[in-house]
């Protein structure tokens, strides 16, 4: 992420990554203590089963998907949204092409390590 304040962050200074196939992520913004971040999920991408020890909270801005938590599934459309407990196995997968916002506490220091 260039030429941010650690305050304002513009989205056109930031660029998007691309984590697996079919997937793009975008850091909006973040502090030591949290990140918000943008993923776009092309129809039937995976988001593999994974852990991670921080709190995550999502948005479901468009698309279909179905949402993995700790063994517990749900399809969740635009408007729903669902957290994460820390170190709880979760994943996605996109029925449909979208687009989740994610918010995480503490930030992902793996994610600002990949850019």
């Amino acid at each position: 992420m260039s030429e941010n304040t650690g305050i304002f962050f513009r989205g056109d200074n930031t660029s998007w990554q691309t984590p697996a196939s079919g997937i793009q992520r975008k850091i909006l913004a973040y502090h030591a203590r949290a990140m918000l971040v943008r993923v776009a999920f092309d129809a039937n991408a995976v988001g593999v089963p994974h852990s991670h020890p921080h709190v995550q909270c999502t948005l479901v801005e468009s698309g279909v998907f179905d949402v993995t938590i700790a063994g517990r599934t749900e399809r969740l459309r635009a408007g729903d949204s669902f957290t994460v407990p820390p170190n709880a196995e979760h994943g996605v997968v996109a029925i449909e092409a979208g687009m989740l916002l994610d918010a995480f506490a503490p930030a992902r220091l793996d994610f600002l390590a990949e850019r």
